[in-house]
């Protein structure tokens, strides 16, 4: 689907320049002299890499529509990841690279997102928060003031979280998957 170069948003997939570009930034600009434009940041789903490109409304673009499945995360093997669909039970095999560093929080049965285009998987969404263990931390240091002053904690899956400091070892917290932050303590 052709759009405008204004028309272009934060998370379209754009094809260009032979590739796939999902837009990480953007920013309209009117510049005293000469039309408006937009200064498009993006990144490619292939590679990984980054192209900075500048779009003006008259300019046309193509917009591709990836294709949303949901996949339970079966089990690692080496660098290897192996996942199953819901529905029709084929299962795929992705790498530690298609998956990014977000392959740190899967979960044995997690249920993740996998984004395809023409068949070929271009990236995962894991959920939101998933919750840890605290296998390491300081112990809590009296007269400390709870306001403001976050530890280091070492999580089950070998991640380090700064978390509050009334949190102990063998500790279930709720972290986000996206930042690496702590958010708060599970139920």
């Amino acid at each position: 689907m052709k759009i405008d170069g204004n028309s272009i948003r934060i998370g379209n997939v754009l094809e260009h320049n032979g590739g796939l570009w999902r837009v990480t930034k953007t920013q309209h600009t009117m510049p005293g002299k000469g039309g408006a434009f937009m200064q498009v940041e993006m990144k490619n789903l292939r590679d990984g890499t980054k192209l900075n490109e500048r779009f003006r409304s008259a300019d046309k673009v193509e917009r591709v529509t990836l294709e949303q499945r949901d996949y339970q995360f079966l089990y690692a093997e080496g660098e290897k990841f192996i996942f199953m669909n819901q529905e029709t039970y084929d299962q795929i095999e992705l790498t530690a690279e298609d998956i990014g560093e977000a392959s740190v929080f899967l979960q044995d049965n997690m249920i993740a997102v996998i984004e395809f285009f023409e068949e070929t998987p271009l990236g995962v969404s894991l959920p939101e928060k998933v919750v840890l263990e605290v296998t390491e931390t300081e112990p809590v240091v009296k007269g400390q003031t709870a306001a403001s002053s976050y530890k280091p904690a070492i999580m089950d899956n070998g991640i380090r979280v700064m978390v509050p400091p009334f949190i102990n070892i063998g500790d279930r917290i709720v972290v986000l998957t996206e930042t690496h932050e702590y958010s708060t303590r599970a139920e």
